[in-house]
């Protein structure tokens, strides 16, 4: 295969691990493009393949398809990213990063030892909702009592 042949939106799925729904959508939010051949396909260059790992790691990390899209608008025009363009917009990650591992280990923690002890006991439990006490006490909604960064939802990729 030719390093300067287009891609089809099926190689590029197959290639990125992303539905072929989930390409059109992210070019039509602006965070990938593709060009058009006579018949009307969608051909990809193959740099779209770093996009789109960014676009899968920076969903992982937490961040919104907004935030995605201004952090993609900060690469270069016209060239592949380096190494130090990568580096310049993933530096607060690292941030992110270590707030969504401290949401996990409380998780963790709370499960090891409501589950670990063996007693299995629902009134010591730090996650039971006897008697739906949560729906009077006005907590976020859906899973309540998971750590805050584990019940936003994300983008599906």
């Amino acid at each position: 295969m030719n390093s300067q042949e287009a891609l089809s939106v099926g190689a590029v799925a197959h290639r990125s691990g992303f539905a072929t729904s989930a390409l059109r959508y992210y070019e039509a939010q602006g965070l990938i493009e593709a060009d058009r051949t006579g018949g009307g396909q969608r051909r990809y260059q193959r740099s779209v393949l770093r996009r789109l790992a960014f676009i899968r790691a920076a969903s992982n990390v937490g961040l919104s398809l907004e935030e995605i899209r201004d952090e993609l608008q900060r690469l270069p025009e016209g060239r592949t990213p380096n190494k130090a363009d990568w580096q310049r917009i993933t530096r607060h990650w690292r941030g992110r990063l270590d707030e969504r591992i401290a949401a996990l280990e409380r998780l963790r923690d709370g499960l090891d030892s409501c589950i670990g002890c063996g007693c299995l006991s629902l009134q010591r439990c730090g996650i039971s909702n006897s008697g739906d006490w949560a729906a009077s006490t006005k907590t976020a909604p859906g899973a309540a009592f998971l750590p805050r960064l584990l019940r936003e939802q994300h983008p599906e990729t």
